[in-house]
């Protein structure tokens, strides 16, 4: 999500013309797998997902996954994988059983890095002791676990399937099934919240002791319920005042901030995330997934997957709706719309290596994003300034072409 105002069309001096070398080194490669399905669609979700039915096809969900996996699997050989995300929708759905089906047939096509990190987002209603000790036996290391809030008049403003209490529930049996490591995810500038019922949330969260913390904004999304029935959010001062107060409720308590909205313990921020915003690989498999490929000779190309799941089930369709290699004038904006998103940038070396594009290229706008107080003067760095990152779209608008 960026933020502040439309993106402009500029002109990208020098882009157009500028050399494409074949990649030194492909970045590292991850996974995600979307799981389409939901217990209830919420207001605010403008994400692929669908009101699940009595019965899940699980197993015709899981050999089309693999099908989908097996048409992408000529463009990543001989490559291992860091990292698996399983998104949704509500992955925690599915049963053990479909899932191991699914790891076991993945690792058979593409080997795992010796300390792969593999997520499951999962939802505090759907959280089963049992299923939970399961998903941990089979390699699942890390969960995400969607609370947004513990309070019940906010969770019901939100459409929330959960209670508070099954909140704080999910968290502890989490680390019970095994889980030493998990995310929280939690939202502020919810309908009619104040300072303290945000911090209220943030405390809860803490107590909990996560090792990591997604905390973000609620925003309206086009094509969502609260879109077109918006409901009353905080003033912008009450908003300012939430984000300044909960950041520092959070580094007070150890959770350093490495990217917009997500906050780590030391040594615990998401590798698959990381791996995103630093411009590395993905294959996205399932109905809606995204996807970005590298390819020696330069070559990097986004893919997008058939939507509705009842047509990415279908066998008479391809999996795959669309692709786009990115050309030279797209280039700056696609890499660093991820890479200034991190607090702290990424080293200045890691431009030419995953773009192939020389960072001399990139001098122009990058000299008057400096000028303007957006881009942090450091020549080793790619990184925005404090006033970049909360007006991260003025400053891309100097890379766009």
């Amino acid at each position: 999500m960026i933020d502040s105002s439309p993106a402009s069309s500029l002109i990208v001096g020098g882009a157009a013309s500028s050399p494409r070398a074949p990649l030194p080194t492909l970045p590292p490669l991850a996974l995600y797998i979307h799981i389409p399905w939901c217990v209830r669609k919420c207001p605010y979700c403008d994400f692929n997902s669908h009101t699940a039915s009595p019965e899940l096809p699980e197993q015709e969900y899981v050999d089309a996954l693999l099908a989908d996996l097996d048409q992408d699997l000529h463009a990543v050989y001989g490559r291992e994988l860091s990292s698996i995300f399983f998104g949704g929708g509500t992955p925690s759905l599915f049963s053990a059983e479909a899932l191991g089906r699914l790891l076991e047939g993945v690792e058979q096509r593409i080997p795992f890095a010796h300390d792969i990190e593999i997520t499951l987002e999962a939802n505090p209603g759907t959280f089963e002791q049992e299923k939970f000790v399961a998903y941990r036996k089979l390699g699942i290391n890390r969960l995400s676990i969607g609370i947004q809030s513990f309070q019940q008049e906010k969770l019901k403003a939100l459409g929330r399937i959960h209670n508070g209490d099954e909140a704080v529930r999910a968290a502890g049996m989490a680390r019970q099934a095994g889980f030493d490591n998990f995310n929280l995810d939690l939202m502020h500038g919810l309908p009619d919240q104040s300072l303290d019922d945000a911090l209220s949330d943030l405390r809860q969260a803490i107590e909990l002791k996560p090792t990591h913390i997604s905390w973000y904004q609620l925003t309206l999304e086009p094509n969502t319920v609260f879109w077109n029935q918006p409901p009353v959010l905080p003033e912008d001062d009450t908003l300012w005042d939430i984000q300044e107060a909960g950041q520092a409720l959070l580094a007070e308590h150890g959770y350093a901030q490495y990217e917009v909205s997500a906050y780590a313990q030391p040594g615990r921020p998401a590798r698959h995330n990381l791996n995103y915003w630093s411009f590395g690989d993905f294959i996205g498999i399932g109905a809606g997934a995204h996807g970005k490929l590298s390819h020696p000779d330069g070559r990097i190309v986004r893919t997008w997957k058939t939507r509705l799941p009842k047509d990415y089930l279908n066998p008479a369709k391809n999996f795959q709706a669309g692709e786009k290699a990115l050309t030279n004038d797209e280039m700056p904006f696609e890499f660093l719309m991820n890479a200034l998103r991190l607090t702290a940038g990424v080293e200045s070396r890691l431009y030419p290596e995953r773009t192939g594009m020389p960072l001399e290229s990139l001098e122009e706008q990058r000299r008057e994003a400096e000028q303007s107080g957006l881009l942090q003067v450091e020549p080793s760095r790619l990184a925005a300034t404090e006033r970049g990152q909360l007006f991260l779209n003025d400053l891309l608008q100097n890379f766009l072409s």
